[in-house]
This record gives C-alpha cells, sequence and structure tokens, in this order.
C-alpha cells in the first residue's frame, strides 16, 4: 500500500522575521552607476551597495558593495546601523539577483529600523532589477562590476 508523503516544505528564512511594514523604495541602475561615477572623481561617497546573495553568488557583482547574505541581516541591523551612520552613509542600496525577494525585503527592514530610529537622513533603497538588471545592461554596466562572469549572465 503506497503512503503519502505528508512532510511541509522547508519554512523560509525570513519567516522567523516581522515581514517590513512598509514597501521600501527602488532606485533605478543609472541612478546608481551615476553616484559610482561621481565618487570616483571625488574619492567621497555617501552610499553604500549591499550585495545579499549568498549560496547564488556568483557572476560578479558591483565594485565597491560589501556581501552580507540576507539570512544574516535582521538581527545585525542595529550594529549595521550604527557602522553606516558612523561612516556618514545616507543611501544604503540593497541588491540580490533580482531585488524582488531579498533585496526587497532587506530594504524594508532597514527603512522601517531607521524611522524607528527617528533618522530622516538615511534612506534604504532597493536596487531595481537587482544585479542581474545590471550585468544584463551592457558594457557601461560591466565595466563598473568586478568577477564579472558573462557565461553566468548569457544563461540567466
Amino acid at each position: 500500500m503506497a503512503t503519502t508523503s505528508t512532510a511541509s516544505p522547508p519554512t523560509a528564512w525570513h519567516a522567523a522575521y516581522p515581514a517590513p511594514r512598509n514597501t521600501p523604495a527602488t532606485i533605478r541602475r543609472e541612478d546608481v552607476l551615476d553616484m559610482i561615477k561621481q565618487s570616483a572623481k571625488t574619492s567621497s561617497r555617501d552610499y553604500i551597495l549591499v550585495d545579499l546573495r549568498r549560496n547564488d553568488y556568483e557572476g560578479g557583482t558591483i565594485r565597491d558593495s560589501i556581501n552580507l547574505p540576507a539570512q544574516s541581516l535582521y538581527p545585525t541591523m542595529p550594529t549595521l546601523y550604527t557602522v553606516f551612520k558612523d561612516a556618514g552613509l545616507r543611501k544604503i542600496i540593497w541588491y540580490c539577483s533580482s531585488s524582488k525577494g531579498r533585496g526587497n525585503r532587506a530594504a524594508g527592514w532597514f527603512a522601517d529600523y531607521i524611522t524607528d530610529q527617528g533618522d530622516d537622513q538615511m534612506k534604504s533603497l532597493a536596487l531595481a532589477e537587482g544585479v542581474k538588471g545590471w550585468a544584463t545592461a551592457g558594457d557601461e554596466y560591466v565595466q563598473w562590476m568586478i568577477e564579472y562572469d558573462a557565461k553566468v549572465w548569457s544563461s540567466s
């Protein structure tokens, strides 16, 4: 007699945390590229790019980004906020492959945290279309990537 498996799928990692209270703002890659080019000229910047990929971290990333897998973000937000604030950062730009899941969730959580601190200077933003949108937008964007692997992006 056949038995039916009743095992439920594993719980998503983010289910352990509350949903963001607000829909996060997004920023277009064109605007980010302008910011990167401007900071390259002046050697100062008021933003940071955060790549949230973990298991799917491949194909390269946007130059000068930090890699902070989304799974470790929520419990570290107070420390990250302090570090970012002390560094004078005003725009925290989060992204994953598409910025439709982790990128939006991280931007939302961090925007909520910023609001809870009463901070009206710092902004939490999701990079529209994520790193995939960046890597497939043409040479002007690819030249601002490190460890770029065209094979990864041509097959996605």
